[in-house]
Parts: C-alpha cells; structure tokens; sequence
C-alpha cells in the first residue's frame, strides 16, 4: 500500500505513507523532512486506510498543520467529547469503508474510545453508512476517487462503488 500510496500522490502532494510505532501522526514536511508524512500505526492496513481518508479530506491549509489541526483526545472521552470524536469522524471513516471495499478488505467502525463514555455504535455505525450513501450518489473528493481507483484496480474490483457492494451491513443499519 506504501508503494500504491506514492505512485499516486507523491509526485503531486509531496507525501508519503510511512509506517509508524504507536500512535498514528500526520507531519507536514519540515526543516527535519522534506515531504509530508502520513505516519500509520504499527503497521496495521486499517490505521493507513483511516489515516488515508483523513489526509483525503484535509484541505490545502491544513495539510500545512501537524494532524492536519484537528482536535481531538484520547482515549478516555466522557459522553460529550465522545459525541464530538464521532462527529468529526464520519467522513473519514465513510471514504475508509469504500478504501475497504476497494481493496477487498473488512470494515469496522472505530469508536476508539475503549477507557471512556461507552459509545452508542449502532448510531455511529448508521451515520457513517449514510455517509457513504451521500458519496456514492454525490462523488467522493477527489483524491479520495483517485486512491479508490487505484485500490481498485490493484485489488480487482469492479468501478464504480455502489451501495450494493456495502449491502453486508446495509440490513441493520437500515432498521435504525
């Protein structure tokens, strides 16, 4: 996926897919590193898709900010703070889904808040299959359709994505 990342945006965006140690981290380029990184968890396929998707979404400004200038808290959010994280995180984790589905991979939400306010997954869940709904009647932004072309290609799946190809899920959330 390193490779497939840099064919695609190094040459345009300056940036690179790095795996990473702990915890996940986007570096715009400095007087220490001369390209962008977006710096992926342990290793793990699912950190880099996410960590894709937020890079996707990040306009030109705030690709120039560490984490793009996003806030956000650990582990540990009360109910409040809990909401908050998964507002922001619907989006990102909408265009992840279609990177999963694209490269033939499983998906699941995160909530990322093990120590915390227990979230409610059912809603998240709903919210982020809706979000997915808007972007294949609507388009998904542009790099996000380019990485998802590219996965698709590499991974042989058919273009475009359409809702069916989420259907695994589509039942519960429908219910809602």
């Amino acid at each position: 996926m390193i490779k497939l990342f840099e064919q695609c945006f190094y040459q345009t965006y300056n940036t690179r897919l790095v795996k990473g140690g702990g915890e996940p981290l986007y570096l715009p380029s400095s007087e220490q590193c001369s390209y962008h990184q977006i710096i992926f968890a342990h290793g793990f396929f699912a950190s880099a898709l996410h960590e894709i998707s937020h890079w996707c979404l990040a306009g030109e400004a705030r690709r120039l900010l560490e984490d793009f200038g996003y806030w956000y808290l650990p582990d540990g959010r009360n109910a409040e703070q809990q909401k908050r994280f998964e507002q922001v995180e619907i989006k990102p984790q909408a265009i992840e889904w279609a990177f999963c589905v694209a490269s033939r991979k499983a998906f699941s939400v995160s909530a990322d808040n093990l120590n915390g306010a227990q979230a409610d997954t059912v809603q998240f869940k709903h919210a982020v299959y809706q979000q997915v709904k808007v972007y294949i009647q609507q388009g998904f932004p542009s790099r996000a359709q380019q990485f998802i072309e590219a996965l698709a290609t590499f991974y042989q799946v058919t273009l475009p994505l359409s809702i069916e190809q989420f259907i695994y899920e589509k039942e519960s959330y429908e219910s809602i």
